[in-house]
């Protein structure tokens, strides 16, 4: 069993919110366990994963994440997509609600138990629940409004904060700047993939060093 496998298990047997409806989304629905990049959302949608099982996937958010995702030059198979709680959270009404303090507080072991054990490069946060949670992972001192965009080092990785892609987070950002955003992104993923390259790449050799070395 493997780290990610048994936090798997653990979200799978967690009943201790009592106002959300336990879908318990994590599974290999997420993406790739050894993604590079690692997207944290709030929590699952009542149309979207918490049907699905799967994040941003069956809904209007879903629809427009994924287009985000073509902008950066990714695709869903390349990343490890989760959410701060794990659970939909609903009113009493049965709709969508931001998630609690204290729910977001009872599941923040299964999130950094998925960054730890996914180990991904990039984190980006999908909005300021997550953003938040995230800092009680391991502070920062970055927001959505003075740092969306703006990748910053955070628990020996790099964490960049963007726009939850929900249509109503158009109210806050246009849609043409959250495009813009998630198109530095891949430009930014593009260059730390290429440095990463580079640093375990040796350089060739030249001269009678390469010739020699060419011989043996």
């Amino acid at each position: 069993m493997t780290a990610l496998d048994a936090v798997i298990a653990e979200v799978a047997a967690c009943t201790a919110c009592d106002r959300v409806l336990h879908s318990h989304v994590l599974g290999a629905g997420n993406g790739d366990p050894t993604a590079r990049v690692m997207f944290v959302g709030e929590a699952p949608g009542r149309l979207g994963a918490g049907r699905t099982g799967i994040p941003f996937y069956g809904d209007e958010s879903g629809r427009r994440f994924e287009a985000f995702l073509a902008l950066a030059g990714l695709s869903r198979s390349e990343v490890f997509v989760t959410n701060t709680i794990l659970c939909n959270p609903l009113d009493a009404k049965s709709n969508n609600r931001r998630p609690l303090t204290s729910e977001i507080r009872r599941c923040l072991p299964f999130l950094r138990a998925q960054v730890e054990a996914v180990d991904p490069v990039v984190v980006v946060a999908l909005g300021d629940v997550a953003l938040t949670a995230l800092g009680l992972v391991k502070a920062h001192e970055t927001s959505l409004r003075n740092g969306c965009g703006l990748p910053r080092p955070w628990f020996g990785r790099t964490l960049v904060p963007l726009y939850h892609p929900g249509r109503q987070s158009t109210l806050h950002r246009p849609d043409a700047a959250q495009r813009a955003d998630w198109q530095r992104l891949g430009e930014y993923l593009r260059g730390e993939r290429q440095s990463s390259i580079s640093k375990v790449t040796p350089m060739p050799l030249s001269g009678a060093a390469g010739v020699r070395q060419a011989m043996k």
